[in-house]
C-alpha cells in the first residue's frame, strides 16, 4: 500500500488451503475452471477473452442468480506460476486485486488483497465486497475438493 492509499480503500481476507500453490494457480490458470468458481455463491460466468499473460485481457460477464449480468473488464497486469496474479479491473468499479499463493505448513495461504480506487466506492461496496469475497474461497475450495463440475 502506498502512502496516498486509505486504509480503508483496502478489502483483505485470507484462507489456508490443504493443495499446493500449483494445484491453486491453476485454478487461476485454466479457464475452464476459473469459470466454475469465481464470483459469490448462486453466480455462472460467460467468458468472453480469457488471455492469461502478464497484459492479457479477461472480459467476462458474471451472471447472478436473479438474471442480472454484470460485465466485467480485467487486466492481468502480473502472474507469477504459482505464487501471485494481480487482476486490474477496468470496468467500474475500479480495482486491483492482488491474490498471493504463500507455500504454508497446512498447504497453501491465500492473500486476497482488493485494492479500490476510490474511497467511497470502496465504502459503498464494502457491505458486498467482503462477503462475496469470502464466497469466492469458498468455491474456489470447493472446486479443488472436486465438488464443483
Amino acid at each position: 500500500m502506498d502512502k496516498s492509499t486509505n486504509e480503508t480503500q483496502i478489502m483483505q481476507t485470507q484462507r489456508t488451503f490443504p493443495y499446493t500453490p500449483d494445484e491453486i494457480y491453476a485454478s487461476f490458470s485454466d479457464p475452464g475452471r476459473l469459470m466454475r468458481w469465481w464470483g459469490p455463491k448462486g453466480f455462472t460466468n460467460t467468458f468472453e477473452i480469457f488471455e492469461f499473460k502478464t497484459g492479457g485481457i479477461w472480459k467476462f460477464i458474471m451472471h447472478g442468480p436473479d438474471g442480472s449480468n454484470f460485465h466485467n473488464e480485467n487486466i492481468f497486469k502480473e502472474i507469477e506460476s504459482g505464487q501471485k496474479v494481480v487482476i486490474r479491473h477496468v470496468s467500474h468499479p475500479h480495482f486491483t486485486l492482488t491474490v498471493s499463493l504463500l507455500p504454508d505448513k497446512e498447504g497453501t495461504k491465500v492473500l486476497w488483497v482488493q485494492e479500490f480506487d476510490d474511497v467511497k466506492v470502496a465504502d459503498a461496496v464494502r457491505h458486498i465486497v467482503e462477503p462475496a469475497n469470502e464466497q469466492n474461497l469458498d468455491r474456489l475450495h470447493m472446486l479443488l475438493r472436486g465438488e464443483l463440475k
